[in-house]
């Protein structure tokens, strides 16, 4: 049995997959914190897709190939499917927007919350196992049943904590603990299940094809950078509850008053308005008191 190696890099690849988890958890509770907000079912889908997307793609399966960096097997060159990896990337965001979608579709109750906790634990641990068969080495790939079963089942409850905080969780402070806590539940998994991975030699070495770890990091690099910067930009551009609220203020006020609207939608402090209808035909001057007399 060959000899595996987690951290090849010491403290830099669990340390960057930690952070990256903590930010994808983030982003994703506080996208779906609009979902319970949303005027309408395609607003709740907008935030629900950005929500799978940062909890489902950065901060599951970013992390996974970010600690897949410091993953090595002693006498074989590791490699990866491309369409495999892809694929595995996929499962992840539609299994968190599924479960997304079935917490946050109608009256939120314990059913809805174990039912999506299922669906998408088990998502987030197909992703890990289908990333994992995308790996190319010299060698056959064992699994130990226990581990295996111990990984899903960490997954399952991971995903269910992380739906919940997703549905209940408003306040600043609240969403940093709660993606600290994310944090640590899905690297938990995932090295979990590496540690049920046990790696067998081949005796006639052949030929590893597919991309290697440098090539797949550029382009998930990209990734994250630009759908992070994506999300914060939907974040900062969309409406909040107050500016809704003011808004629906002022379309009150222009049914009933529109004089009165209009003046609360442009105010005019220094009364530019009152000094521009001075001199204009049939507008008197106001009378002065101090006039002398005629």
């Amino acid at each position: 049995m060959a000899e595996i190696n987690h951290f090849e890099y010491g403290w830099i690849t669990p340390a960057l997959s930690y952070a990256l988890s903590v930010l994808g958890s983030a982003l994703g509770l506080i996208c779906a914190s609009r979902i319970r907000t949303a005027g309408s079912a395609g607003q709740r889908a907008w935030w629900g897709t950005l929500a799978a997307w940062a909890i489902g793609g950065t901060a599951i399966w970013t992390m996974h190939f970010m600690a897949m960096l410091g993953f090595a097997v002693e006498g074989t060159r590791i490699r990866y499917d491309v369409p495999i990896t892809v694929a595995s990337a996929l499962i992840a965001v539609v299994a968190v927007g599924i479960g997304l979608a079935i917490v946050g579709t109608g009256r939120f109750s314990a059913v809805r919350l174990v039912a999506g906790g299922l669906f998408t634990g088990a998502g987030v641990a197909a992703m890990h196992y289908t990333g994992m068969a995308a790996m190319r080495l010299n060698g056959r790939i064992d699994y130990d049943t226990t581990r295996v079963v111990l990984s899903v089942v960490i997954a399952v409850v991971a995903a269910t904590v992380a739906l919940w905080l997703a549905m209940t969780v408003r306040r600043w402070l609240a969403i940093v603990g709660s993606a600290l806590l994310m944090g640590v539940a899905v690297n938990g998994m995932h090295f979990t299940g590496m540690s049920a991975m046990s790696v067998h030699p081949h005796t006639r070495q052949g030929e590893v094809t597919g991309a290697g770890v440098s090539t797949l990091l550029v382009p998930i690099v990209l990734a994250v950078v630009f759908g992070v910067v994506g999300l914060v930009y939907a974040l900062l551009a969309a409406p909040t509850a107050e500016d809704r609220a003011a808004a629906a203020y002022v379309g009150s006020l222009r049914e009933r008053e529109p004089a009165e609207a209009t003046a609360v939608a442009a105010p005019d402090p220094v009364g530019l308005r009152a000094r521009s209808t001075l001199g204009s035909p049939g507008t008197p001057f106001p009378s002065r008191r101090n006039d002398p007399p005629r």
